[in-house]
Order: C-alpha cells, then structure tokens, then sequence
C-alpha cells in the first residue's frame, strides 16, 4: 500500500494548535521538534545526532500525519488549509509518498520498551525483554495502528485503567487504535474487553498483538464509535475512549446508555483547551468527574455515571 506523508511546517509558538487539529485527523502524529537540540547536546556526544538534525532551525518545527492511498487526500488538505488560516498560522504544507514497507521500517528501529503506570512496559515484538516482579508486559508490533505506549495520550490514559478498572469487569474500548489499552486491561484482571475502531487496519493489528500476548476474551470488531457495539450481553462495567475532544462530545450524547450504574469512563486524547468542554458535556449527560491527570499539554478524564 502507498501512503502520502501530509506534513505541517510552522513555528515553535504554533506546535501546540497544529497537533491539536491535526489528530483530528488522524492520532498518529509525527512530530520534528529541534528546539532543544543545544540542551541534548550537553548529555551527549554530538557526533552521535545527524548533521541534518544539528544544523536544523530549532524555532521550526513539523507535523505530519500518514494518509493511505484510499482516504481523500483533497479533504485532508482543505481542512488543514482552512485551519491554518482560522487560526492566522503560517505555515507550510507539503505532501510527500511514502512505500508502506519503507515507513513499517524505519520506526521500528526506533521503537523501544515503553514502562507506563506502575506495573505495565509495552515491548517490541521483536525485542527480547525479562520482566521485574509484578510487571506486566504487553508485546506490542503497531503496524499501521496507533497505540505504541509512547504518546502521552496513551499513557495517561493506561495509568487512569491500572488505577481505577475493577478486576472482574466487563470493558468497553471505543477506538482502540492497536488495541494497547484493552490487552492491558484483561492482564489487570477484566473478565472481558470488547473493542472498536473505525479503521479495519486497525481492528486487523489489535487482533494479531490480542494473539501473540496470549489474550483471551478480546473481541474487537469496526465501529463508527458506539453503532456497532454489542450490548448482547449487557452493558459494561467500565469503558475508556483515546480519542480527541471533538469526538468525545459527541459520543457523550448516549454513551451512558452502554454502561451500568456506577460505571467509570477515562477519556484521553484531550488538549489543554478543550478539557472544560469534555467535561462540561460529559456532566450534562448524566455523569460526574471523578479524577483527572496531565501530562504536557494532554489531559485524561476519569467519569463516574450516576
């Protein structure tokens, strides 16, 4: 499959807008920041960076995002164009193809073991890793999905599942990404984790890394967030959903209606500036705030349904 590399180049002052509207996109971003290279230099010998890397512009900075050949590239680019000028950035926009094959490559040399909360270290499929006492290890092969442990969003998100997930429950995973957060789950004791996504890549890889870590009572299917789920069996116990604010807003509307009484649900995804807007939507439709945390400019949300 060919993608097209959809990269944003702006100042170091508009970093922050530009990953904000651009994981509406898509959560997977790539961000060059070269800012602090000076400061990098002092723990370690500058031989070791790329000269591309030492003589880049530290107030320029890019984000990008990875389109595959079936999406609408035109609307990608209308959307950024419109938001760039909404917003009075300037920035540039460039597009550039990218072979699957190389892409699967070249950041897998840079994936490493990844410690989130307490007890949890996501490792690379193809890294040997001995685990300490209590440790829980996820062996984790992305791909395509989103969902590496790296992201802030992702940890924030996992620390709030350690803490306040109830062994024995029936979890809800809505946007699952590489399905990260439900494998963690079912290894914290859940009884069982049915999860959802809206790209079937997605849905494809949770289900490989559900089987190579030996998983059991993972069901994941594609979702446009909650019309497929499946409430055959009841309501769940606990949900959590990384996703972006925009999103979660919308889904406050009736995600009440998939969770019994009591249930907690930890949003993640969520920029500094629209924290009060999540909660103010989700307290609206019958849930109360119960615990929040951040990391950068990344929050995450832990609801209780009346």
């Amino acid at each position: 499959m060919d993608w097209k590399q959809l990269r944003v180049s702006c100042s170091k002052s508009d970093l922050d807008n530009v990953c904000a509207f651009m994981s509406m996109l898509d959560n997977g971003l790539m961000i060059e920041d070269y800012s602090d290279i000076d400061e990098n230099l002092k723990l370690m010998y500058g031989e070791l960076i790329d000269d591309s890397i030492l003589h880049a512009d530290p107030d320029r900075c890019s984000v990008s995002i990875f389109v595959p050949e079936e999406k609408p590239l035109s609307e990608y680019l209308s959307f950024v164009n419109e938001r760039l000028s909404y917003l009075g950035i300037r920035g540039t926009v460039d597009v550039v193809g990218v072979k699957e094959e190389d892409w699967y490559n070249a950041w897998r040399a840079y994936y490493k073991p990844v410690h989130i909360g307490n007890r949890l270290t996501v490792v690379p499929a193809w890294q040997e890793y001995h685990p300490g006492p209590d440790e829980i290890t996820i062996k984790m092969d992305p791909g395509m999905a989103f969902g590496t442990g790296t992201h802030e969003t992702t940890r924030l998100c996992a620390a709030m599942v350690e803490k306040h997930m109830p062994v024995g429950a029936r979890v809800l995973d809505i946007g699952t990404g590489s399905g990260i957060l439900s494998l963690f789950a079912l290894k914290l004791g859940a009884k069982e984790a049915y999860a959802y996504d809206i790209d079937p890549v997605a849905v494809r890889i949770a289900r490989e890394n559900a089987k190579d870590n030996c998983v059991e009572n993972f069901f994941c299917d594609t979702s446009d967030l909650l019309k497929n789920v499946d409430l055959s069996h009841g309501p769940f116990d606990f949900a959590m959903a990384n996703i972006v604010a925009d999103i979660l807003i919308r889904m406050s509307e009736n995600v009440s209606d998939y969770l019994n009484e009591g249930a907690k649900l930890v949003c993640s995804g969520i920029i500094e500036g629209r924290c009060d807007d999540v909660k103010d939507a989700m307290i609206s439709h019958g849930f109360d705030l119960c615990d929040e945390a951040s990391e950068n400019d990344w929050k995450v949300l832990v609801f209780v349904k009346r």
